[in-house]
């Protein structure tokens, strides 16, 4: 276990090392000018020129990349071009409200998936079956920025039971529950859909195994069969599609944050694109995909608490 902690630390550095390479490219080669952004399309060339000597974006990519790096190494992401913030604390006022809303997300996701999964499983080819399925392929199917779109139009203007956007209220009050319900059922219900259909077929090919119908042919009343002996083996694949959802949960929230107006990281990601501002994105990327590996290693340390069968040797 120590051993693979280990390794997934080296290649969680360098994949963040070869992901600040793609996205400072990327951001390099894209059009447009973050002087002409910040200074206004009435600048003068002089103007122009001085913000990129201040900004150091006169001197050779490499070296702005090595600098960035040399930076990080540092502690220090850079300043936001347009307000003067550090990264850091641009990131931190913002992140909060994302993990919130991924964290609620995938409560409800892995709630709603796992029950209906299981439910399905034992009630196979029934119409709760088909029902549960059919639904699932309706969940992955709808877009994120329709299904808010029709809960804020349903629920927030027409019945008027929850706000129309925003999470700026404590998670631990009425106030703040319910500005999380609309949001984190848009967020959550693609992968609902995915952690049921897991789930079923899972939990199908479990309780079809040798040691299942031992078990209940010794006599094993159903509820033990299943939520004792067949639950727990049956959770290892789910585990993983909890996990890697999660990360796409931290990363994918742009388009929820922006129909709820949630001021998170997809919201200042988003921004940060259209003025240029060059650090806020490089930093906003670093910070999902370092989140996104550090959740595959935690799922793979479950796997092996789960299953001892399991090893990493």
């Amino acid at each position: 276990m120590i051993s693979l902690v280990a390794r997934r630390i080296l290649q969680l550095i360098l994949l963040l090392l070869g992901i600040s390479f793609i996205v400072f490219m990327s951001m390099y080669i894209a059009p447009g000018d973050p002087a002409t952004v910040i200074a206004g399309p009435t600048a003068s060339a002089s103007d122009l020129e001085a913000i990129r000597t201040n900004l150091g974006l006169d001197k050779p990519v490499l070296e702005q990349y090595f600098n960035y790096l040399g930076g990080i190494l540092h502690g220090d992401f850079g300043y936001s071009y347009q307000t003067g913030q550090t990264v850091t604390d641009a990131i931190l006022t913002r992140f909060p409200n994302t993990l919130k809303l991924a964290i609620a997300s995938m409560i409800v996701a892995t709630i709603i998936g796992i029950v209906a999964g299981i439910i399905s499983a034992i009630k196979q080819n029934s119409w709760i079956d088909v029902t549960s399925t059919t639904i699932a392929l309706f969940g992955v199917s709808i877009p994120n920025f329709w299904l808010g779109a029709m809960l804020i139009l349903i629920f927030s203007v027409n019945l008027q039971w929850f706000p129309v956007g925003g999470l700026n209220e404590s998670i631990f009050s009425i106030s703040g529950i319910k500005q999380l319900i609309l949001p984190a059922i848009t967020l959550g219900t693609a992968s609902a859909a995915l952690i049921a259909r897991m789930s079923r077929s899972s939990m199908l090919e479990i309780i079809q195994s040798d040691y299942i119908r031992t078990a209940k042919a010794k006599g094993v009343k159903q509820k033990s069969l299943i939520w004792v002996h067949a639950l727990r083996n049956a959770m290892i694949p789910v585990i993983t599609v909890i996990g890697i959802n999660f990360g796409s949960l931290l990363g994918g929230t742009i388009i929820t944050e922006q129909v709820f107006a949630i001021n998170g990281i997809g919201r200042l990601m988003i921004d940060a694109i259209a003025s240029r501002d060059f650090p806020i994105v490089q930093g906003t990327v670093l910070l999902v995909a370092a989140i996104f590996v550090t959740v595959n290693l935690i799922v793979d340390i479950i796997y092996a608490l789960i299953d001892p069968r399991i090893s990493y040797d």
